[in-house]
């Protein structure tokens, strides 16, 4: 059996206020291509589908043509999608009884019945072409701690989603038969990920939702993970991989390797995981940190890009100065004119004496996670960092305005 393991897609989201759909429409493009030449028997969509609870219609209608165009290409493939933290689980379940026509399964939330986990709506059959059930998956989409507050010793986070992963493999175990696999797909944060210095929204408070590996029995063959954007196994093991996000979200992800990870596996044996490099439709370019007349030197050795304004690569400046230039960006662009880039990011840096102490800088608030600006102020006004209690009251009081913008939706 072959599966395609992807996440955090984040259709609709803006760079610095800027659009990008046409990349996506390029990434989806490509997707399609390799389903079709690597005969892949499933697709697995670990997450954050869309970059917010509220996707403009355009990124919905991405999401859907590219739906029903993989279905039209291989009738016999299976899509398998979870809700990730940015995502509106009741958003990516409402086409499901539809994409279920389609082969694709949306599991956006957890479902109960008569208080144990609903294994009908989060266990999932998955196929081969020649229709054998080849592998069953447990459908793991993220868990927000008011959702499982009735569960585990003392309502403890950590023992609510061990009872209810342990209930699930049970479940599982008791439904598979000799020879076929069990693999998970799964929006979390495992202890020990490495996170990019830009996440945008941390999934941690104060640790105590970074989830162990131990979560993941070696009965699993493979758990595709979602929600770091950077690539990497979990603990060393070639079973628990994040496959990271197919587009860098931020300037500061240019250089990881973005990918989508072919899965083989031979009845319930892991035989390889491979990487597929995906193309980068528009190239995202620094420049910096240096002097204003270093970074002009730097733009008058920048190739001239020619084509449409779409393929255009996305440019960030950081400019050391001495002192506030009023006119920064104007001459930034007069000296960027014709070369055919789109200069969306301008980070300033001033440079001080030795003998004085740089003043602290201030936050990006497109960049900052909720927590870590709730943190911020918080120890400006009391003069101490807040207790793990007042974050994990923080964390509440955000689930509960996510929760009442999706239900908004």
């Amino acid at each position: 059996m072959r599966l395609l393991h992807t996440s955090d897609w984040h259709l609709g989201q803006t760079l610095h206020g800027q659009e990008r759909d046409y990349e996506h429409g390029c990434f989806l493009h490509w997707l399609l291509e390799q389903l079709e030449q690597q005969q892949v028997d499933a697709l697995l969509i670990a997450g954050d589908v869309f970059d917010s609870v509220n996707p403009p219609l355009q990124a919905q209608e991405r999401l859907y043509e590219f739906i029903l165009s993989a279905h039209q290409r291989l009738p016999h493939l299976h899509i398998l999608m979870i809700a990730g933290n940015h995502d509106s689980g009741a958003r990516i379940e409402l086409p499901a009884p539809l994409m279920k026509r389609l082969n694709t399964h949306a599991v956006g939330r957890f479902h109960w019945q008569d208080g144990q986990p609903d294994a009908d709506r989060l266990l999932v059959p998955l196929p081969n072409a020649q229709g054998e059930v080849m592998a069953w998956c447990l459908a793991l989409p993220f868990l927000r701690a008011s959702e499982i507050s009735g569960m585990g010793a003392g309502g403890d986070y950590l023992s609510a989603v061990q009872q209810l992963q342990q209930q699930l493999l049970a479940a599982a175990e008791a439904r598979r038969a000799p020879g076929q696999a069990l693999l998970a797909v799964s929006h979390a944060h495992l202890a020990g990920g490495s996170i990019s210095e830009d996440s945008e929204r941390s999934l941690v408070i104060g640790s105590a939702e970074a989830l162990p590996a131990s979560l993941f029995p070696d009965s699993l063959s493979y758990v595709a993970l979602g929600h770091l954007h950077k690539p990497q196994r979990v603990a060393g093991q070639e079973r628990l991989r994040y496959s990271g996000s197919p587009l860098p979200l931020s300037f500061a992800e240019v250089n990881y390797p973005h990918q989508v990870l072919l899965v083989s596996l031979e009845d319930a044996q892991l035989q390889q995981v491979e990487a597929l490099p995906v193309p980068r439709a528009v190239a995202m370019q620094r420049l910096g940190p240096a002097s204003l007349s270093a970074i002009l030197q730097q733009i008058k050795a920048l190739a001239i890009h020619e084509g449409p304004r779409e393929t255009q690569p996305w440019l960030e400046v950081r400019v050391q100065l001495d002192e506030p230039n009023p006119s920064l960006r104007s001459s930034l662009e007069e000296a960027l004119h014709g070369k055919g880039y789109r200069l969306i990011r301008i980070s300033s840096e001033y440079r001080q004496a030795p003998e004085s102490s740089p003043p602290e800088a201030l936050p990006d608030l497109e960049q900052i996670a909720p927590q870590a600006l709730f943190s911020r102020a918080w120890t400006e006004r009391f003069g101490q960092a807040p207790t793990e209690a007042v974050l994990a009251d923080f964390a509440l009081l955000l689930e509960r305005v996510e929760q009442r913008g999706e239900s908004d939706t």
